[in-house]
């Protein structure tokens, strides 16, 4: 089992990660943290922690300043940001400081997956041992890189299509493009675009909504709850 540390300051949050890492086969939750002094306290108690998913905005300390505090500790443990932090600084430090992965808020469970599942392929691939030539280099490097989701147009994320479909599955009602914008963190423009997507291969429907004046505004529902 890969035994996993959970660090996030919302202690609803931190729990809903933790069971989503527990759906994954070979995974397993060996504590929970809620702030940077938790987390390091947690690294050095237990007896074996193999990897973090780490939030960057904690109370006391930013996840990176922890992940600095742990290498100067002599720490070598995996970690995978897991964080609302979308500024590319945040996230070129967390590269170079060694982050696996950087997993951007608000994803579903199947994102989380697809990186705990390419995490556990790198390990089976690194337990091998030995000598690597340049094929076995590529394989290793390439055992983090999630693939993109099947049938998605060129230029499309799918981590943006994700957080669309995540929208509108817990929307009580249609939304605009602004509001999918407002509620996703993208342009207005850009839900459009990822919207107008779902509705042409049916997972979207298209409403309009007319007012006293002017051109019905478009809203979008998700086709089946199923």
């Amino acid at each position: 089992m890969i035994e996993v540390l959970v660090v996030d300051d919302d202690t609803r949050v931190a729990r809903v990660n933790a069971a989503y890492v527990e759906k994954v086969p070979g995974f397993h939750v060996a504590a929970e943290a809620h702030s940077a002094l938790e987390a390091l306290e947690a690294v050095e108690r237990l007896p074996r922690l193999d990897l973090i998913l780490l939030d960057h905005y904690l109370p006391d300390r930013t996840g990176l300043e922890v992940v600095q505090e742990m290498r100067r500790r002599g720490r070598q443990t995996d970690v995978i940001m897991v964080t609302a932090a979308r500024d590319v600084s945040t996230v070129q430090a967390a590269m170079r400081q060694g982050a696996l992965q950087y997993l951007v808020k608000p994803f579903a469970f199947a994102g989380l997956r697809a990186k705990l599942q390419a995490y556990a392929e790198l390990r089976r691939t690194l337990d091998g041992g030995g000598e690597a030539e340049q094929a076995e280099v590529d394989r290793i490097f390439g055992a983090l890189s999630t693939p993109s989701e099947p049938g998605l147009p060129k230029g499309h994320s799918p981590a943006t299509a994700e957080s669309v479909r995540q929208c509108l599955l817990t929307a009580d009602g249609p939304l605009s493009a602004q509001e999918i914008a407002e509620r996703t963190g993208v342009s207005r423009q850009t839900a459009q675009r990822y919207l107008k997507l779902l509705e042409r291969t049916g997972r979207a429907v298209l409403t309009l909504k007319y007012g006293e004046a002017g051109r019905p505004e478009h809203r979008y529902a998700w086709a089946t709850r199923t």
